[in-house]
């Protein structure tokens, strides 16, 4: 008995996510709005995905490049969702430590392709407002492939060091983590070895995914706008900036809350204000992009119709 009680304090097999609030009301009313959020969120990408592939006009680098962030969104938001809208529903809210370790290298690995793929459709919009006689040129299918496959794999290898190093510390009797998923700093928290290494780490990791996307992101921006502002007519300014402007606010809300809460050496956000912020990119963001950009794009609105017409 005395091994299975040395075994019992070095080694947790499972978590358990304290998640909202305790109220049953309360968790009934954010599984009612978490669950229509995903589902919208859902099938605003589907949709997204389908027009996009359907729609011969559609086939430039920009809307493929959106294709894929919409497949992106979907697996982003279910690595967390279900997961998260279960345990709103369950009396015992755990997750397995395998779960929890797999649900923490999706989210990194996907977050970090995220923010690869929105540096991507930054670059690709600069070329077509800046260099427009060159685009054709630049931003050919081969470079197009290049640069999504190379979002997708990097954000992939990203994902396995930080996950590694979490997954080798030790978690002793003490299994709550006070999140709705397994998110990096609540894991730390919970660790009750030396995490040094692993912080310093994660924050170097995540400092150089960020930083690097989130400057090319805004500088391919600031010459957009500087071209902007060099287009002599009303109307051709409002058009090149309305196509512009829905990517850099889905760009702003995605960076805005990612920096906030992963650039900072020492974890120390409160536990309430950590889960709403997590709430904005793991469950907000995902439905906005599909809405901001088909919203905002009258290409996209007429190919819609044009298939919604067909059928």
């Amino acid at each position: 008995s005395s091994f299975q009680e040395m075994t019992n304090v070095t080694t947790v097999l499972e978590f358990r996510l304290l998640g909202f609030s305790s109220n049953p009301h309360c968790q009934i009313l954010l599984f009612t709005v978490f669950l229509v959020i995903y589902i919208l969120t859902i099938l605003g990408n589907i949709i997204i995905i389908s027009v996009v592939t359907l729609e011969p006009q559609l086939h430039s680098p920009m809307y493929r490049f959106l294709k894929n962030l919409s497949f992106l969104e979907v697996c982003y938001t279910t690595t967390i969702v279900p997961k998260m809208l279960a345990n709103l529903l369950a009396k015992r809210k755990s997750i397995s430590f395998s779960g929890c370790m797999a649900q923490l290298y999706y989210f990194i690995s996907l977050g970090t392709t995220e923010c690869y793929l929105l540096a991507v459709m930054a670059y690709d919009r600069y070329l077509a407002v800046c260099e427009p006689l060159q685009y054709d040129m630049a931003m050919t299918a081969e470079s197009y492939t290049r640069l999504a496959v190379g979002s997708w794999v990097t954000g992939v290898f990203t994902g396995l060091l930080p996950c590694l190093m979490v997954s080798r510390l030790h978690f002793c009797s003490y299994n709550l983590i006070n999140h709705f998923f397994c998110d990096i700093s609540p894991l730390l928290k919970l660790s009750c070895s030396d995490t040094t290494a692993t912080e310093t780490v994660i924050f170097i990791l995540s400092l150089l995914v960020l930083s690097s996307c989130f400057l090319l992101t805004l500088v391919s921006y600031l010459l957009i706008i500087l071209s902007i502002l060099k287009i002599p007519s009303a109307s051709g300014k409002r058009i090149t900036f309305s196509t512009c402007s829905s990517h850099l606010m889905v760009v702003t809300i995605y960076y805005g809350t990612m920096i906030s809460m992963y650039v900072r050496p020492t974890y120390n956000l409160s536990s309430e204000l950590n889960k709403a912020v997590s709430v904005l990119y793991t469950v907000v963001t995902p439905l906005l992009n599909p809405v901001i950009y088909s919203l905002r794009n009258k290409a996209f609105k007429k190919a819609l119709e044009k298939i919604v017409i067909r059928h």
